[in-house]
């Protein structure tokens, strides 16, 4: 029986599928079986190649290795016998699922809050491609106004595969019994599902100060991802450098 060769490219720092894809695979498998959570391969390339690359390297430094295995996503190396030829990958969730890309959920009921954010994001964007390796584009959340709060398929797709989602969670109105400040219900849809679908360092949330309105926020997320102004001048000096942060992970700017 003829062996079918799967290719497997080695993920050193965070790029998007459809680029890892486009450049030679870093090791050649032969599939012995597929687990839940793992796959069982042998690998095809000469045992000598294996030694010399960085990836085998890493791996006997004891660090994490992953690799995008063309037809089953996301994996780390647990074991690795030169011997048999044989390696183990346990199933992981990649960075490389996910697009060079700002998701950003404006609200349409105190518009001014989201063009403000809206403009700032814009430019701390550009100022930031400049430095980066890989170009981000921004992303705005459609609000139809005539349409039933939904989110579509694509939107959640979007929102999923963005590498930070932004949102204004500006008030739009306040409580008294409880004190409880309210936010744009489309904002708040949004908001949740990004707290289940997204890690935690992967969202901001943006509101500007409104003297009219007092009240507790509804959503508990740490300072660092959080962003308060009263100007635009304020949001424009202060949003790069938070921005920046948030995707120190993803090694994008020197």
């Amino acid at each position: 029986m003829a062996i079918i060769a799967l290719k497997a490219w080695y993920l050193a720092q965070y790029e998007p599928i459809r680029e890892i894809i486009q450049r030679p695979p870093d090791i050649r498998l032969s599939r012995n079986s597929l687990l839940k959570s793992g796959l069982r391969t042998d690998f095809l390339d000469d045992k000598q190649a294996i030694e010399e690359s960085v990836w085998f390297q890493r791996y006997l430094d004891g660090d994490r290795v992953e690799f995008y295995i063309e037809g089953s996503g996301g994996y780390i190396i647990s074991n690795l016998d030169l011997i048999s030829q044989e390696i183990y990958f346990s199933k992981q969730e990649i960075t490389a699922t996910l697009e060079p890309m700002i998701y950003f959920s404006g609200q349409i009921e105190y518009v001014d809050s989201s063009d403000i954010i809206k403009t700032a994001l814009e430019q701390a964007i550009a100022e930031y491609n400049q430095r980066s390796r890989l170009q981000l584009t921004l992303e705005i959340a459609p609000r139809p106004s005539e349409s039933p709060l939904r989110l579509s398929d694509s939107q959640l797709r979007k929102l999923r595969k963005s590498l930070l989602f932004v949102a204004d969670g500006t008030p739009i109105m306040s409580l008294k019994e409880p004190s409880r400040l309210i936010l744009s219900s489309n904002v708040c849809t949004e908001l949740g599902y990004a707290l289940q679908s997204k890690q935690t360092g992967q969202i901001l949330l943006i509101h500007q100060q409104r003297s009219d309105l007092k009240g507790n926020w509804p959503f508990d997320l740490p300072q660092h991802q959080q962003l308060t102004f009263e100007t635009p001048r304020e949001l424009n000096q202060t949003l790069l450098p938070v921005v920046e942060t948030l995707l120190k992970r993803f090694n994008l700017t020197p």
